[in-house]
Formats: C-alpha cells, structure tokens, sequence
C-alpha cells in the first residue's frame, strides 16, 4: 500500500455517486462491489457503511483473518483523519463533478486496478465537522419551529401552535440538545480520543482472551435445555398439558440466548459451524429464521434507535418509541412508510399499556417475519452461503411439522386443551421479548450525525440490566446490551467480566454508562413510551383546535 493511489475528499464522493460501495477502513479506501449481494451479513449493512470511516465495525464484526482478507478489495488510500460522509441510504446525495462525468468508470471487481497509483500527487482534503457549524443548524431549527408559531392556546397547555412537521421538529430538537449537552462533544479532537481509547480496549480484549470461548458453559447450558425438554416430553405423555406447555416455552427462552450467540459467531467463530449451529435452535427447534434475524439484527446494530433505519425500533402503529414517528417514518429496512394514521394515533394512547400484553403474543409475529424473510428473493443468499436459505427452509418445515402436527394435533386430545397448550407455551417466552426491548425502548432515538464515533454512539442508545451474578442464566447474558453492542462477538459468559472494563473506559472518555436494574428498566421503558403518547395527545390537540380556528396553512 506504500504506492497506492491518494484519494481526495472529492473523488470519494464521485465513487459514490457512480454507485461504488466505497468503505474506509484504516485509511485504505475499500470498495466492496463485489459484495453487494454475497455479504453474508446483508448488503444494507454495506449501504451503511458507505462513505466512513468503519475501522471499528469491521473489526469488531469480522476475525481478524476475515480482515486481513480485505485487503484483497483495496483501491488507494485517504490521509490523515476522515470525516464521515452521509451514506446515500441515510440520505446522502453525491454527484460526479463535471470532469469526471466521461472518465470514470465503475467496475464491481473487487481486484480492479483502474484507481491505483498514478504517479499523482494528490493529497486527501481532510473534512472536520466544526461545532459552530452543529450550533448553526441547531439555531436555524429553531428558527424554522418558531416560525410556525401561530398563537397560544390554553387547550394545549400553553404550548405554541405549529404545523405537525414543526411540533415534531421541536420535540426531535429539545432530545437533540439534550444529547448533546449531555455527550461529550462531537469535534474531531474529542470523538477522536474516544475512537483511540476505544481501540486500545479492543485490543485489550483480544490480548486477554475474552473471545475465548468457554464450552464448559455450554455444555452446563445444554444440560439445562435437555432437562426442560425432557420434563416437556415427560409432562405431556402424562397429559399434564398445561405444566408441559410451560417447560417447553421455558426451553425456547432459554435456547434462543444460544442461538443469539451463534448468529454473532460467538461460539465457534467459524461461519459455517455457528450458522448450522444456529439454524438446528431457531429454525428446527423454534420455528424462527436465524437468517431473518441476522438480517435485521445486523443492521440494528449499526443503527441503533435511528427511527429511519433501525428495524428493531419500528413498531408502528403498535408502538412509537419517538416523536420522529409522527412524520410517517420511510424505513431502510423495509423500504415502505409507517404511516403516521389514525390506527396509530389511537394505539400510541395506550402502548403504555399495551405493552406488556403485546410482548406476550410477539412470539407469533416472529413466525409471520421469519416466513416473510424466506420469501423474498433477497434471502436466498449468493456465493458461498448459498446452502443456508434451503437448510433454514427445511428446518421451519419441520418445525411446523413437530409441533402444529405431533404435538398439537397428534398429541394432545381436545381442542381447548390444543388452545391452552399453544397459547401457554408462547406466553411463557414473554420475557424474552421484554428483554430484547428493555435495552433500547428506553434510550436515545437521535441523530449526532456522521462525527459521533461508534462508540459513543452505542452506549448512547444501549441500556445494561443489573441482576446479581446467580441470575444471569435467566437473561441470559442479554442484560449486558452495552458491553454486547461494543464488542458483538464476545461469547456471552464472558460479558460480565468485560463489564468492568468497559464501565473503565465510559468513566475515562466522559460517556454515561446506562444501567438499571431490571425493575427500574420497565420503568423507564414504559415512561419513555407515555412521554411519547403524551406528545402525540398534544400534537392532536393543537390540530385540531387549528382546525377549529381556521389555520391551515403554516407554511
């Protein structure tokens, strides 16, 4: 890489608009075309990544062999710091300058030598977000709010009247300024301390083996999930339905933690084996798509609680977890809106208290997901993973089989006790969902922009659950969220113990470390939920007092 070509700021974003997958990763400039749709790990999480800096993700995401590979996709390099750019699904938009319009040529070869050195001097232009620059688009947002400033009306608590757009801009704003206030700050100087220190605790797992996986929890667990399943068989074989529906929910909650960390590759760090290992528990065992799962669950950690992007926070109309909602969100993800209708104006009223009860059927809606991801075109994967989509196809199939067939209907006499079984056996996993949503429902939902580092950005959005020691086989190491979303692949026994050095590190850069105790964390949750139907109710009521006064146009 000594000779390789120097990429300018300008040329980058010329590669974007001609629709290279453009990542930079230790200042080498990768382009990952080839990628597109062979990522075992889904091609949005490339789109995500265009235009950063993704040191961290990469390394955190991949083995080290799997990054030294990389190199194989390098093109030239940039110097000195990089200031991430928006990536075009985040709304970046990139045009080829007039120069270049008749030169370049894209190519998906990842081996392609058309951008390396040319004997060219050029030096990178180095983009350093400024904070008078963040202050100056705070200040215009508030003056765009304020503009929408009508009258007052003592209906809406003596809030201003604005346009739906306005009122929802002035909530995302008021939660901006508090994050930033809060978080240390977005210049280059500090995120890049933090982005420095973070590394050094990265290597400081590696050196201390916490990717070691210890099997002896394994084999411990196993032999909890054996006995869960036995008592299952043995209860129902006494027709003692509703005990036996309850072991066998109790062997799905505990099971799906190790399939968790077999979709991160956390057990076997090999592709391969943790895929296999993963599809027997989710697909043959529980009915879910570990594939659909690797597919949400990677973006979401790469966009965490960002309502535009983040699949694990858009529950409208169910839920709304943000005033952002209230726009008709555009996801990512799905690439559809959630409109922001009546249907959602009336359940987000109640989610405080529908939380629970939907928690208890969500279950159900894994199932819909799961054979919804099967069916679309993208989920049978290219490349080498090509043999996943029809192992985890033969293995729902099964499990619809044992368990609609064998045990509801073969096994089980009538059809009350068919419906007490089926609907005992998933309410048990309850807390799993509850779980799953207790570590983000509650935190930030917004966006510091493309200088905020990984880092930060993840305790931001993260919440840990404090249990004592003893209780960890009940949630399973999930109650570490913050510490997972750092360091994905660390098998789960050994989070506790990486507690404390990330807490170390949250305590030297200046960042919070979010952290409840599982009763105080359903607390926060469901306040954060009444906050934002307490919002909504506002943003109804001033509609329609505008309405009734003739406002329409705010503009």
């Amino acid at each position: 890489m000594a000779h390789a070509r120097l990429f300018t700021r300008r040329e980058i974003e010329s590669l974007i608009a001609a629709g290279d997958i453009i990542v930079i990763t230790q200042n080498t400039v990768l382009r990952l075309n080839a990628w597109k749709d062979k990522h075992p790990g889904g091609s949005l999480v490339l789109q995500h990544m265009i235009g950063r800096d993704a040191t961290h993700e990469i390394n955190i995401s991949h083995s080290p062999e799997i990054v030294r590979s990389m190199r194989h996709y390098r093109i030239g390099r940039v110097d000195g710091v990089w200031g991430n750019l928006i990536p075009p699904i985040q709304g970046g938009v990139y045009h080829l300058h007039p120069e270049e319009e008749h030169t370049h040529k894209p190519t998906s070869s990842p081996h392609d030598s058309a951008y390396e050195s040319d004997g060219s001097s050029d030096c990178v232009e180095i983009f350093e977000p400024e904070w008078e620059n963040i202050k100056e688009v705070s200040k215009n947002m508030r003056h765009r709010t304020n503009a929408g400033v009508q009258q007052i009306n003592t209906e809406c608590d003596a809030q201003v009247l604005m346009s739906p757009e306005d009122y929802t801009t002035a909530e995302m704003q008021q939660a901006l300024e508090k994050d930033l206030a809060k978080y240390p700050s977005l210049d280059v100087a500090t995120q890049g301390d933090i982005a420095a220190k973070f590394q050094l605790l990265h290597q400081r797992v590696r050196d201390e083996g916490f990717y070691e996986c210890r099997y002896v929890e394994y084999y411990k667990e196993m032999t909890r999930y054996a006995t869960l399943f036995a008592l299952f068989a043995f209860c129902l074989s006494r027709s003692w339905y509703f005990v036996s529906a309850c072991f066998l929910g109790l062997f799905w909650h505990q099971i799906m933690f190790s399939a968790h960390d077999a979709g991160h590759r956390g057990i076997t760090h090999n592709f391969t084996k943790d895929t296999l290992i993963g599809i027997f528990i989710a697909d043959f065992c529980c009915g879910l798509s570990i594939g659909w799962w690797k597919s949400s669950h990677n973006v979401h950690h790469l966009v965490p609680n960002l309502p535009e992007h983040d699949p694990d926070i858009q529950n409208v109309p169910l839920f709304a977890t943000s005033p952002s909602f209230f726009n008709s969100v555009k996801s990512s993800y799905y690439g559809t809106y959630f409109p922001w209708d009546a249907a959602a104006g009336v359940a987000v009223k109640y989610q405080k208290y529908t939380y629970y009860p939907v928690m208890a059927l969500a279950r159900f809606n894994l199932y819909v997901l799961s054979w919804l991801h099967l069916a679309k075109p993208h989920a049978r994967a290219k490349g080498t993973t090509w043999w996943t989509w029809y192992v985890e196809l033969t293995g729902i199939s099964f499990y619809t089989f044992w368990y609609f067939y064998v045990i509801l209907y073969r096994s089980i006499d009538t059809w009350q006790s068919r419906a007490i079984f089926l609907l005992t056996s998933h309410l048990v996993t309850m807390p799993l969902h509850v779980q799953i949503t207790l570590s983000h429902w509650g935190t930030s939902t917004s966006d510091l922009g493309p200088a905020e580092s990984f880092a930060q950005r993840q305790l931001r959005t993260t919440m840990d659950v404090e249990c004592p020691k003893w209780l960890d086989f009940i949630h399973g190491g999930l109650q570490f969220q913050a510490v997972h979303h750092l360091f994905p692949r660390v098998p789960r026994h050994n989070l506790r113990r990486l507690q404390e050095l990330v807490k170390e590190f949250c305590a030297e850069t200046k960042i919070e470390y979010l952290i409840h105790g599982f009763a105080e964390g359903n607390c926060v949750v469901l306040n954060k939920l009444q906050d934002v139907a307490n919002q909504a109710k506002m943003l109804a009521a001033c509609q329609t007092h505008m309405a009734a006064v003739g406002h329409y146009d705010l503009e």
